[in-house]
């Protein structure tokens, strides 16, 4: 608990944005798992168009954490943060519309995905910004824990209005936005950063908005983290398919409640731990917690699919973290920049993962032996991450540096 104690001497602006690190994924989540359903069985679009209209929409939400974080260091945090909120809402807003006009719904879908892209690079940047090193964890954990608390909650809340009630419950979730946004309109503008060393005209020290996008890029966080989402996603996207036959719909809810309820209180209560922890033993234990849950669901009884679960939820935790606080603490450029970065590499293994696990566990389920799925993720977990280092050691020797 005593990790706990630096959440009640936070500042007002801290406690809004952990506010609104529920409020908007609860918002967002109110809608939008529910896009294939309106896409394709309200609106009539083809199962093929409405695959390529998620997947590209997620890859610009992930991907374009990397423009969000140059429009950061152009015009700031707070204001990035509100354009970014009134793009969103102007795409809920669009929903409504979009009930009887595909494409009002995919271009509200498209301006979602791109406020979501500004967004996060801005706001965790805004969240950490001039806080000493040893309050980055716990506040980072802290707005995570948050978001997934949302993320639970929002289908949840959404889920009896959804086809009965759609226009009133995009109505609501615009609303929300639109307060959400009035309310970051009135945080204050935060205080610049000053470099005094690199304010002359020295080429090889330009002002950090005239760096290139991808300058100071921590090249080992970075590929850890493609490796982290690309392994991780295969257990978001299948296990429904994969654990709802084996059981039954009530039981897959309840493995993901538990699974949300450990990831909102273990990931505050274990940040200064893993904060301390020497990233490569951290890499360690996150990749063996994710390889071992993996193999354990591969045995697809109720007992099995819970315990993998969790044993998923404790790698996830470490990981992501890890990562993030191993960036910011190897690049030199500004939070924003770093947290962009992150979202490219989370798109990117996302991506990986869309591509190879649907093929992947169609073969498994066409042997008869769908399990078999999971024992590759497995193996994945185990040997990919020390190929990686080793081949990251080979062809960028000065990025994998023992912490």
């Amino acid at each position: 608990m005593k990790s706990l104690r630096g959440l009640t001497g936070l500042s007002g602006p801290q406690y809004f944005l952990l506010t609104g690190s529920f409020l908007i994924p609860l918002g967002s989540f109110a809608v939008l798992p529910f896009m294939s359903v309106l896409l394709h069985q309200q609106l009539g679009m083809g199962l093929g168009a409405v695959g390529l209209v998620l997947a590209v929409a997620s890859f610009v939400q992930f991907a374009g954490g990397v423009v969000g974080a140059v429009v950061a260091e152009r015009i700031g945090l707070q204001r990035t943060m509100l354009l970014a909120l009134v793009i969103r809402t102007a795409g809920f807003a669009g929903f409504v519309p979009g009930l009887a006009h595909p494409a009002a719904a995919v271009a509200a879908l498209f301006l979602v995905s791109c406020g979501a892209a500004l967004y996060l690079p801005a706001n965790k940047a805004y969240l950490v910004h001039r806080v000493a090193d040893e309050q980055r964890p716990l506040l980072l954990s802290a707005s995570g824990s948050a978001l997934n608390a949302g993320i639970a909650l929002g289908p949840l809340a959404a889920a009896p209005f959804v086809l009965s009630a759609s226009a009133g419950l995009f109505t609501a979730v615009a609303v929300l936005f639109a307060a959400i946004t009035v309310g970051h309109a009135l945080l204050p503008v935060e205080a610049a950063d000053h470099h005094p060393e690199r304010e002359g005209v020295d080429p090889q020290h330009p002002p950090r908005h005239q760096q290139k996008p991808f300058a100071g890029l921590p090249v080992l966080p970075f590929a850890v983290t493609v490796l982290s989402v690309y392994v991780f996603m295969f257990f978001q996207h299948y296990l429904a398919v994969y654990a709802v036959p084996r059981t039954s719909t009530e039981f897959y809810g309840l493995v993901l409640a538990l699974y949300a309820v450990l990831l909102v209180v273990a990931q505050p209560l274990l940040s200064g731990r893993i904060a301390r922890m020497p990233y490569a033993r951290s890499l360690r234990l996150g990749f063996a917690a994710m390889a071992v849950g993996m193999a354990t669901l591969a045995f697809g009884h109720p007992g099995a699919l819970l315990a993998g679960a969790l044993l998923i939820c404790l790698g996830e935790i470490v990981l992501f973290l890890k990562n993030d606080l191993e960036a910011l603490a190897r690049s030199p450029r500004a939070p924003a920049v770093v947290f962009g970065h992150q979202r490219l590499a989370a798109g990117i293994g996302a991506f990986a993962s869309g591509i190879a696990g649907g093929e992947g566990y169609g073969l498994a389920e066409h042997s008869g032996y769908p399990g078999l799925f999971w024992a590759a993720v497995a193996v994945q977990c185990a040997l990919l991450p020390p190929l990686l280092i080793h081949a990251l050691r080979r062809l960028r020797p000065d990025s994998v540096t023992d912490r």
